[in-house]
């Protein structure tokens, strides 16, 4: 009999109970406890997808999750959508979550990213102006089982193979590197005090002296260059203006705009001050020292299209910028099959969930609940952020990056979850990494069916 993941019945629970992994237990006991799993739900049972026969409807399920959001942008989301099933499924993760909860699990939870695909990770600055490579987007981010983010890892790369026309060996191969990288390191981080993963971290340098040198190596650091250049002195002359003294966002509809000042009172203005409490003391200092100059709306991303998201300008006193993002947390994707956050604010649940699977995290990083009760996490706008050009990528770059990738889900998963339980459930042998590759192209058709039915509808 195959395990399927339900919702908790104490759902209250659901972010304090991956804390409690490990208690007073042995590695060795925990590494057997994960390999008895392996009776209740074998290994090879994830390779599986079947449509349930009372599946609900795609876009009936994307027109709830665009509930609350601003209709006016709404287009855009299902336009972006409408691109390819890879663009799709970076918007859909509602969809998919409602589809994982009736695939095999072990009950094992993690702080899981919950939009785990390629796209949502990249490069960022550390506080010490380190260039690291991590998961960079955690909205979705809540207690569930750590199987859930390996699947749609590996879906996400599929469908990136199909996007840039490789072969369906060449994108299985993507995800066998993958899900390999993430089952080694799982089992080299279970082997690791708690300390000794939490300062874990995949460095830029170190990752791009792992490729030999020719096309793979050059390539690296030339993303890593292109990384530093993404900064906030260097966006600033692009977005910003000067006007009667004042500096001033450019406006470039549909996608940056200012809004009412009613608006400006309600979600910006007055809610600084609240934002500067979620920050640590000695934050709040070197916040004080610059100065509210503008504000407005900005669409990003895909899945987040038609929430509201604002770009703050702040300058010092000699015009240095501070560009700051307010993003709209709404409530997790994963919430109605993992349980609720005991975080009452969805702000605050991305930033703790943030922080527990990141290497190191944004100096600004914290919270704020808008009049109106709209969440809102914060943010710097780029501080060497940046996301592979996997649109360029060949079939060894891809399954190069699939590697990294992997690896870092295994830090992440590590980090907050008992890797030892999840690593003796997952072996030394490539029965899941085979079975995930399965899965991964089964579910890909799936995506591929739920993209034609949204064009239809849109039709």
């Amino acid at each position: 009999m195959v395990a399927l993941t339900k919702k908790p019945s104490t759902a209250k629970s659901s972010d304090t109970d991956v804390g409690m992994l490990c208690e007073l237990r042995s590695r060795a006991e925990r590494v057997a406890e994960g390999q008895s799993l392996r009776e209740r739900v074998p290994r090879s049972s994830h390779a599986t997808w079947l449509q349930p026969a009372n599946r609900r409807d795609p876009v009936a399920i994307l027109e709830q999750s665009s509930k609350g959001r601003l209709p006016e942008l709404l287009p855009i989301r299902y336009g972006r959508m409408l691109h390819s099933p890879f663009t799709f499924m970076r918007g859909s993760a509602a969809l998919m979550a409602h589809d994982l909860a009736t695939t095999p699990s072990t009950g094992i939870r993690v702080q899981a990213c919950g939009d785990c695909h390629l796209l949502n990770f990249g490069l960022f600055a550390t506080p010490e102006r380190n260039l690291v490579f991590d998961i960079n987007d955690f909205d979705e981010t809540l207690p569930g089982p750590w199987e859930w983010d390996c699947k749609r890892l590996a879906v996400s790369f599929v469908l990136a193979a199909r996007d840039i026309h490789l072969s369906a060996a060449e994108a299985r191969d993507c995800v066998l590197e993958c899900v390999c990288a993430y089952r080694q390191r799982l089992r080299e981080y279970s082997r690791m005090s708690p300390m000794e993963v939490w300062y874990a971290r995949q460095e830029v340098d170190s990752i791009t002296a792992m490729a030999q040198k020719g096309p793979i190596r050059k390539n690296r650091e030339e993303i890593a260059e292109k990384a530093h250049a993404h900064v906030a002195e260097h966006l600033f002359p692009k977005i910003v203006c000067e006007e009667s003294g004042h500096y001033r966002f450019i406006e470039h509809r549909p996608t940056l705009f200012h809004v009412a000042e009613a608006e400006f009172e309600a979600h910006v203005h007055d809610r600084l001050s609240d934002y500067r409490q979620s920050l640590p003391d000695e934050r709040r200092v070197l916040l004080d020292r610059y100065r509210l100059e503008d504000f407005a709306m900005k669409v990003v991303g895909i899945g987040s299209v038609g929430t509201r998201c604002y770009v703050v300008l702040l300058v010092d006193k000699d015009g240095h910028p501070l560009l700051l993002q307010f993003k709209q947390a709404c409530r997790s994707v994963l919430e109605p099959y993992c349980g609720k956050s005991q975080y009452q604010r969805q702000g605050q649940r991305i930033v703790v969930g943030q922080r527990l699977m990141q290497s190191a995290s944004d100096i600004f990083l914290g919270w704020v609940r808008g009049r109106q009760q709209h969440d809102f996490f914060v943010r710097q706008l780029r501080d060497m952020k940046y996301t592979a050009p996997v649109e360029k990528f060949s079939a060894v770059q891809l399954k190069r990056y699939a590697q990294v990738c992997g690896w870092t889900l295994a830090r992440a998963h590590a980090k907050s979850g008992d890797a030892a339980s999840i690593s003796g459930y997952l072996g030394g042998s490539d029965t899941f990494d085979l079975a995930l590759a399965a899965f991964a192209q089964s579910y890909a058709d799936e995506t591929e069916r739920d993209h034609a039915a949204l064009v239809e509808a849109v039709r």
